[in-house]
């Protein structure tokens, strides 16, 4: 049984060996047909010389010959420059602080500037916190100091 797969295996290898031949020898034939083409075809048609610097001396040539470039005029851009140069600048248009280069990591510290201030606020309020916590766990004379402390201290507005 193995044996006759194998078999069957090798004869349809053959068979495709077979078609890539025939395949390989069409494109062969094929591409030496479009060579023969090509090459008849630069012969009858071979692209005429521009000549853009070069005088020739041939008459024949002398119709390939490409006419002289002028240089674009330029004289109503120089006129606009002139006249935009003679206007004054007012300085005290200009923002100082947007000429000035800014550090490179201003970009940083204006995104996280909120979430900072948030932080600060919630680590003030914990440090309260132990602060009174340690004052309850001293006892009662702790708690004399702790009242006064909040009498003089300002109200925050949290």
């Amino acid at each position: 049984m193995v044996i006759m797969n194998t078999m069957e295996g090798v004869g349809s290898l053959e068979e495709q060996a077979l078609k890539r031949k025939e395949r390989l020898k069409n494109l062969k034939r094929k591409n030496t047909e479009d060579n023969a083409a090509s090459n008849s075809n630069e012969k009858m048609s071979l692209p005429k010389p521009k000549f853009r610097s070069y005088k020739p001396q041939d008459e024949k040539l002398q119709e390939s010959k490409m006419e002289d470039a002028q240089p674009p005029v330029v004289e109503e851009e120089v006129k606009d420059l002139l006249e935009a140069a003679k206007e004054k600048v007012v300085l005290e248009d200009l923002d100082i602080s947007s000429l000035a280069p800014r550090k490179p990591d201003w970009d940083l510290k204006r995104d996280v500037s909120k979430k900072l201030e948030k932080l600060e606020r919630r680590t003030q309020k914990a440090i309260a916190e132990l602060i009174w916590e340690r004052l309850k766990e001293g006892g009662e004379d702790n708690l004399g100091a702790m009242v006064t402390m909040t009498e003089n201290r300002p109200a925050d507005d949290d």
